[in-house]
């Protein structure tokens, strides 16, 4: 497999826009007979007025059409939106096309009296398709200013912010070709859905934007997360609960948390992750690179996942499993049960890291991890000199040439 460069990532970002398009109207000419925009429905568009009833109009009229219908989001135009459900099931097939800007709210006074998980929320809808090269502004910055992550003094918000666009019990959903940023919390989410696209995208959010993951999926199956460019506060691309058949591709991911499988089995929760496939991406100055986390009490299982042709660039932490998660201000209680790790791969992993310690593998003693396998790996510290590797109830092998030396445990029975 070719390695990532620089110049791959450079042709990727300055295509996303075109890529999208090219995708959209190929299919669109043959298959729409509508179009309506939100100005049909008095959407005024100059990123003040409240333009959230005619987009539910638009939508309502759109959604139960008897043709196949285009909901155009204008360009050069800004629509402020405020907490918004879009429902199905449709008629027909659905493409949102989103060439202008939708704004949210920039106060989280504006959620008073509403859902404050959700700012626009789909659910039901099948068959969508989200394109257009415009943007999807969640307007967060006092969201995060306010947050207890942020703000050392009282008060502070310990309410979870809104997801910007999240996605639930949703079938055949393609998001391509668009940029969301600043988003309150996740960026883009889906719970409980099936066969997912969301490929092209440009996801950003400041460093220091806390909780703001890009792509985050939960009990949703059949996804593909391709040639997505993520800079955020948080996970690039993270998924939890039961997810199964996920290809994750041509990322470039940084800054951020990297990307994540976990955290796994709070609240002694059973989750089961599953056929899981991380490929060709870049990760650079992330606080993490490719991790598994879970946390004690937890049940069910992370199997046969692989993680290959990874780049890191400054990275801390590059590889890492870890089942003694625990992110919350008190220490979490030592407890016996643990979600099984087994199966994972890393290999041809390689590039640089900001820590000491570049490999980190601590696994439960009951339910210790099992069938791990490092190959062809090569991680140097930046600046110069060789890592170290920790493992602890980890039990695998080595293959070729790995960099810091394997502290993997010879394969018990």
């Amino acid at each position: 497999m070719a390695p990532v460069t620089r110049s791959h990532l450079s042709v990727l970002r300055g295509f996303v826009a075109l890529a999208a398009a090219v995708l959209y109207f190929s299919g669109a000419a043959a298959e729409a007979r509508l179009l309506l925009t939100l100005d049909d429905f008095g959407a005024v568009g100059d990123g003040v007025a409240n333009d959230t009833q005619a987009f539910l109009d638009a939508w309502t009229a759109a959604c139960g059409s008897q043709e196949q219908a285009i909901l155009a989001v204008p360009a050069a135009k800004a629509y402020r939106i405020w907490p918004l459900q879009l429902t199905g099931p449709c008629k027909k097939k659905l493409k949102l096309l989103i060439a202008g800007t939708i704004v949210a709210p920039a106060s989280p006074d504006e959620w008073a009296g509403r859902d404050w998980m959700k700012w626009l929320y789909i659910y039901g809808v099948d068959n969508l398709s989200v394109s257009g090269g415009g943007t999807i502004d969640g307007a967060g910055q006092e969201w995060w200013a306010r947050s207890c992550k942020r703000k050392k003094t009282q008060p502070c918000n310990t309410v979870s912010p809104p997801r910007a666009v999240h996605f639930e019990e949703c079938r055949g959903v393609s998001v391509q070709g668009v940029t969301l940023q600043n988003g309150q919390h996740f960026h883009l989410s889906f719970t409980r859905c099936t066969d997912v696209k969301a490929n092209f995208l440009r996801v950003v959010a400041p460093a220091d934007s806390p909780n703001t993951d890009g792509i985050h999926l939960n009990d949703t199956s059949r996804v593909e997360i391709m040639d997505n460019l993520i800079s955020v506060g948080d996970d690039c691309v993270s998924m939890v609960g039961n997810c199964s058949d996920i290809r994750v591709s041509d990322i470039s991911c940084g800054p951020g948390h990297g990307i994540s499988i976990g955290s796994l089995g709070k609240n002694r929760t059973t989750d089961r992750v599953e056929n899981v496939r991380v490929e060709t991406c870049l990760l650079t100055n992330t606080t993490n690179g490719v991790r598994i986390k879970s946390w004690q009490g937890g049940m069910g299982f992370a199997h046969d996942l692989r993680f290959e042709n990874i780049v890191m660039k400054n990275v801390s932490s590059p590889i890492i499993i870890d089942q003694y998660y625990c992110d919350q201000p008190t220490p979490c209680a030592n407890q016996t049960e643990a979600v099984e790790v087994r199966k994972v791969e890393f290999v041809d992993v390689r590039g640089t890291s900001a820590t000491a310690q570049a490999i980190n593998i601590a696994c439960s003693d009951t339910v210790p991890c099992r069938e791990l396998e490092l190959k062809n790996v090569n991680l140097t510290l930046e600046g110069g000199g060789v890592p170290s590797a920790s493992c602890y109830k980890a039990f695998g092998k080595a293959v070729a040439t790995v960099v810091p030396a394997s502290c993997l445990a010879k394969q018990d029975s």
